[in-house]
């Protein structure tokens, strides 16, 4: 397919002129897209003029990249959740930018990437939340959280009835150990549940949770960091509303919608692969950070 004809489809499709987004602090080098320097989502590398292969993941790490340089291919778009690579043990901002060499080897291979944060993470049938809770058996209800204009969390219905059967739950799912903050009563209140992927540690949609009077808030990271006010208010209010908080870190509680939008592309007759990545337990508690 030709590569500006499928950037049209997926711009239309992830409707990003209904979205906006922040990737200021990103390293707006020679490599990067005109375009994405603009609107800070949608195509970030430019450097295929057809596609003949499509890759998914949650980041555009080393590992990611590497796989993709390995596989000898050529004509290949990269599409991922967020532009930067996440590392929650960087002591400031927490993402940081594609190694150069890396992008001078992407452009000689004819590898484009192409990043939505907030389109993916708006509610819709391949987005973040939509496809967390459809992993963990929440039946959505309702969608609240609303940030950069548009709602990203779920509230839905779960068949477990307790916070500890939740989080074994979550944690087999996504395959690893989850961490429990118990602030409030082990059983969950009408067996409803709060969720937002990735980072949703934030004061405003913990004050949406306590609002609804949802006890259970499943959620990607979860340290209480000191360089992150947010995230320490957002423990102080989960304390003081009696709410239990689930976390199964940034790059588990995102992958499902990176591994949903494969479908996406083979339904436009891409190939499509998802390459998995690993999880930063740095996201979950003190223990690790």
């Amino acid at each position: 397919m030709k590569a500006k004809d499928l950037y049209k489809k997926l711009d239309a499709y992830f409707e990003l002129e209904k979205c906006r987004d922040d990737w200021r602090d990103m390293d707006f080098n020679e490599f990067i897209a005109d375009n994405f320097k603009q609107r800070y989502m949608g195509l970030v590398l430019d450097n295929s003029q057809n596609i003949v292969q499509v890759y998914t993941a949650v980041f555009p790490s080393d590992k990611v990249l590497n796989k993709i340089l390995n596989s000898k291919k050529e004509d290949i778009l990269l599409f991922t959740h967020h532009p930067m690579i996440w590392d929650s043990s960087r002591s400031g901002y927490p993402f940081k930018d594609i190694n150069k060499s890396l992008l001078i080897k992407l452009r000689e291979r004819k590898i484009s990437l192409y990043s939505l944060h907030v389109p993916l993470d708006r509610n819709g049938e391949y987005s973040t939340a939509v496809s967390l809770a459809k992993a963990i058996s929440i039946i959505p209800e309702n969608e609240f959280y609303e940030y950069f204009g548009v709602k990203a969390g779920i509230i839905g219905k779960t068949n477990s009835k307790t916070i500890v059967d939740l989080a074994q739950k979550v944690s087999g799912i996504v395959g690893h150990r989850v961490k429990i903050w118990n602030y409030g009563t082990a059983k969950i209140n009408k067996q409803q549940v709060a969720l937002v992927a990735g980072g949703g540690n934030s004061p405003e949609a913990i004050r949406e949770v306590a609002g609804f009077g949802i006890n259970v808030f499943v959620t990607g990271v979860t340290l209480p960091n000191k360089n992150y006010k947010p995230s320490i208010k957002f423990h102080e209010l989960a304390r003081a509303s009696k709410i239990n908080v689930i976390g199964a870190t940034h790059y588990s509680t995102e992958k499902f919608a990176c591994q949903a939008v494969v479908k996406y592309f083979k339904k436009l007759n891409l190939p499509a692969v998802f390459i998995s990545d690993e999880p930063n337990f740095n996201d979950l508690d003190e223990m690790n950070h």
